[in-house]
């Protein structure tokens, strides 16, 4: 979720864009939706949706508009499973409607704990609204096949270590570089934008 992230879109030509992307852009534009995902990380959520074999599983929540999700639809090979979880019932709605074309794909209507009956995934983009991104509650071991990649976004780039937020130690980050069960890093999408990969140890 990042703020003026729809509007992000706005220089961009939708031809270029993936179909599934374009659509959900113009849907969350309509619905005067803001925090959709920026194409930076729109892209690397391409590209690591790509490297799901057939067979797996990829989850995702908060989905507000279905702009990350169009992402990751069109990143994600045949016989992919797709899950997405969204809190607010009318965008689950919307979401519903605007992919209801696309196969193997369920929104679910819930807070991010409603992922966790779907799991375990081999990609997991924990992303919008009380989703448990900056706790331990969203316990690796138990969401991530082993090798499965974790995606925390919606950062500011990393500049000190140990890093801090507004003047205090940055929990929400540190959480994940300290966790046991994963490998983590920071990939920088622009100068004010960073993403969290977080690889589950085999």
């Amino acid at each position: 979720m990042s703020t003026l992230g729809t509007s992000s879109y706005t220089d961009a030509d939708a031809t270029a864009l993936p179909e599934p992307v374009a659509r959900a852009v113009e849907l969350a534009a309509g619905a005067g939706f803001e925090q959709s995902c920026r194409p930076e990380h729109g892209r690397l959520l391409q590209a690591l949706a790509a490297g799901a074999a057939p067979g797996g599983r990829i989850g995702e929540t908060g989905t507000g508009y279905g702009v990350g999700l169009g992402w990751l639809l069109a990143g994600r090979r045949p016989g992919v499973r797709v899950v997405s979880v969204e809190r607010e019932a009318e965008r689950v709605a919307a979401v519903r409607e605007l992919f209801a074309d696309v196969p193997d794909l369920e929104v679910v209507h819930g807070d991010w704990t409603a992922i966790r009956p779907h799991g375990p995934f081999d990609l997991l983009v924990l992303d919008g609204g009380g989703n448990g991104k900056q706790t331990a509650a969203a316990d690796p071991e138990r969401l991530l096949t082993p090798g499965g990649t974790l995606v925390v976004d919606d950062l500011t780039p990393l500049t000190a270590w140990p890093p801090t937020y507004r003047g205090a130690p940055d929990t929400g980050r540190t959480v994940w570089y300290d966790h046991p069960a994963l490998l983590t890093t920071e990939v920088r999408l622009a100068p004010d934008l960073a993403t969290l990969l977080a690889t589950r140890r085999p």
